[in-house]
């Protein structure tokens, strides 16, 4: 049986067919079928079949499976393995009818063009994903890569940041990368909004320094467990807020009645002490805090999801819960290295029946606080939570893990 041609994938720059490589270029002038967009191959100069497939890259593969006989070279855009068209077809067809040569992408060069790192950006195509979803990822994103489309170009996605509250990024739009006319604008977003570029670009956010999120819209708020990027965060604490799936066992955990008294010790920016205030209406919650930035973020957050019943509380336990009434239920949560003195003062305030709970993220911290409350107690649950969260990188979905949380609480007789 004849083996089918083998099939090239090249990558190609914002320079086009003049910045490729002799082999390349020779490689596409045998070909009998160049498959790639508009702006690459109109300029082709060649007796070749020519075909634009658009953005569908099935029709690319009922293509080449249709043309096994004919010498074919796709073109793409930079890096055709970066989240890229030679991925799929390779995961179709398998890896040896292809052959792969690369160019950069445009995303590196943008990266490059404004000398940061890009290891830890989220990177996301607005070919495939809808703005309002990749609106709500940016906003708790450090830095971001964006390819633009002519639907959704860098004023309308800068609109759209704005009014969703979004205005703590630095942006640059790099046009026509590699080219003679390449050009890069750094400026804030309400000038990006007003502005016409080079359909060719690619979008860098780059968040300002020390900036905390904007909460996103409260519709469809929870009375616990709700998102975490509804809570306005400190920076450069970003990422210290017990996360929803941590914080709606710990409240489950607690037991919180309606009328229960709570304390959050290391409140941060009071995501427990506000869903736990929450759950009891007719009670009151006390979220103790010794950072002072955070205490008004307490009281920030606490307005946005109009919870009256919250007291912030600014300093250092144990002096600071001093004069509190006693708890129902305590919640202990970013206590650092004295977090088993603190669980054991705790404690001794706590109402006959009621509930403590220690999220500690170390298996030191865990053994600390374990052997704490089972000299107060000796009875106690433990529970390890692992958590990933599934996020979008370009067309792809993949897992984002977090590290454990060891839950331990007790009930005092």
């Amino acid at each position: 049986m004849t083996q089918p041609n083998k099939i090239y994938i090249i990558g190609v720059g914002d320079d086009a067919i003049a910045g490729l490589t002799t082999r390349a270029q020779s490689i596409i002038h045998a070909a009998e079928l160049v498959i790639g967009p508009h702006c690459i191959v109109d300029s082709l100069e060649t007796t070749a079949e020519i075909w634009d497939p658009g953005l569908d890259p099935n029709a690319v593969l009922e293509r080449i499976e249709s043309s096994s006989d004919m010498e074919i070279a796709i073109l793409t855009q930079g890096d055709p393995l970066f989240y890229g068209l030679a991925r799929f077809l390779c995961d179709k067809l398998g890896k040896e009818r292809f052959e792969v040569i690369p160019h950069v992408s445009s995303m590196q060069l943008a990266f490059a063009r404004v000398k940061e790192s890009w290891d830890e950006a989220y990177l996301t195509n607005l070919a495939t994903q809808p703005l309002v979803k990749v609106i709500e990822r940016i906003r708790v994103s450090e830095k971001v890569g964006i390819f633009t489309t002519t639907e959704d170009p860098p004023s309308r996605i800068a609109q759209g940041l704005l009014d969703a509250g979004i205005d703590y990024f630095q942006s640059y739009v790099c046009e026509n990368l590699g080219s003679p006319d390449e050009r890069v604008t750094q400026s804030d977003l309400t000038v990006v909004a007003g502005r016409d570029f080079a359909e060719l670009n690619v979008m860098i956010l780059v968040r300002i320094p020390d900036t905390p999120d904007r909460p996103a819209a409260m519709s469809g708020k929870r009375l616990f467990g709700n998102p975490d990027d509804l809570f306005l965060q400190s920076r450069p604490k970003h990422g210290l807020l017990t996360p929803s799936e941590v914080r709606a066992i710990a409240l489950a955990d607690l037991d919180i009645g309606p009328a229960s008294i709570i304390w959050d010790i290391g409140a941060g920016s009071g995501s427990v002490a506000i869903e736990a205030a929450q759950l009891a209406p007719e009670g009151h919650a006390y979220a103790i805090e010794m950072d002072p930035e955070d205490v008004n973020l307490i009281t920030t957050n606490a307005e946005q999801f109009n919870v009256e019943n919250i007291t912030p509380i600014l300093g250092q336990a144990p002096e600071a819960w001093a004069d509190l009434p006693e708890p129902d239920a305590i919640f202990i949560g970013g206590s650092g290295r004295h977090v088993s003195s603190i669980v054991e003062k705790a404690y001794q305030r706590l109402k006959p029946n009621g509930r403590l709970l220690a999220v500690v993220g170390s298996v030191d911290g865990l053994s600390a606080v374990s052997n704490v409350l089972e000299e107060c107690n000796g009875e106690l649950q433990v529970k390890m939570i692992n958590i990933a969260r599934g996020v979008y990188q370009l067309e792809k979905i993949r897992l984002e893990g977090s590290n454990p949380s060891f839950l331990i609480s007790t009930r005092k007789p």
